[in-house]
């Protein structure tokens, strides 16, 4: 956004974006590479035992050779934004002053396309480095409506991936999230609200509730990332888009009676839509 080569002065471009002047003269500094090469364990350790906390991938680094502590486990793992898969209240911390809303999806029988969408955030591993991946999944059929790729976990490519599914599919009658801070932040939720979709957030007891998405994640990365060692986050935009291609047209899911995402989707969707 900020413009170095522009006539007006930084300070001026800072006070019209609302931006700290400290903030125009920060350099990231680079993640080490045994950090890198400890985050690529620890999201294949996370991948096999999705239920294990910060001392237990600390132990099977060390049986690896790795010597760190838990602090540096726990650092790691949040930078890479995953978190132990069991049930516990608040597996993503919300924002404070983020509306938190109810949950709307107890007993509700989801079997046609477009009734309820869900969305979640993962950690991508690359050769040097790491990015973030959001999905947007339609939760009957499986299938991905729309993804983005960033380095920050900011909510505005949460937001464009969002706008992306509805410019495509049209809207859900809910719309299913955790408490995460990018899906409750206002640039979000504004504009469920503005299509009309009703909001259901993942309150205490419900990670079970992520688990379709999960399961995407481990697809994902057993599938393509890891295979792939993506070099750059160009490189993964253009070989994901391949892989979500596959995943929705091509994979046959059990759960959906060895159908894929894509047959189920247009199968279910209410014809009303599929006129629309």
């Amino acid at each position: 956004m900020i413009d170095r080569e522009h006539a007006l002065p930084l300070t001026r471009q800072s006070w019209i974006l609302e931006l700290s002047r400290s903030s125009l003269y920060y350099e990231t500094v680079p993640t080490s590479k045994r950090d890198v090469e400890l985050i690529l364990l620890i999201d294949e350790i996370h991948l096999k035992y999705p239920f294990y906390g910060i001392r237990r991938i600390r132990n099977e680094l060390r049986d690896l050779g790795h010597e760190i502590g838990r602090s540096h486990v726990s650092t790691l793992m949040k930078k890479m934004g995953i978190r132990a898969l069991y049930p516990k209240p608040r597996l993503s911390k919300p924002n404070p002053e983020h509306k938190i809303y109810p949950y709307l999806l107890r007993g509700l029988e989801i079997t046609r396309a477009n009734h309820v969408w869900a969305t979640d955030i993962t950690y991508i591993p690359m050769a040097k480095g790491f990015c973030y991946l959001v999905a947007i999944m339609d939760w009957a059929s499986r299938r991905v409506l729309a993804w983005r790729l960033s380095n920050t976990l900011d909510a505005s490519f949460c937001t464009e991936a969002l706008e992306e599914a509805i410019r495509k599919y049209g809207t859900p009658e809910i719309f299913n999230t955790d408490q995460g801070s990018q899906f409750t932040s206002d640039a979000f939720t504004d504009i469920l609200i503005s299509n009309g979709i009703s909001i259901s957030m993942d309150g205490k007891g419900r990670w079970v509730d992520n688990v379709y998405v999960e399961r995407l994640w481990r697809s994902v990365k057993y599938e393509d990332i890891h295979l792939k060692a993506y070099g750059s986050i160009t490189e993964a935009r253009h070989g994901l888009a391949d892989y979500f291609e596959f995943y929705n047209n091509r994979r046959r899911h059990q759960g959906l009676d060895d159908r894929t995402p894509d047959e189920v989707y247009w199968i279910t969707l209410p014809q009303m839509q599929v006129a629309a």
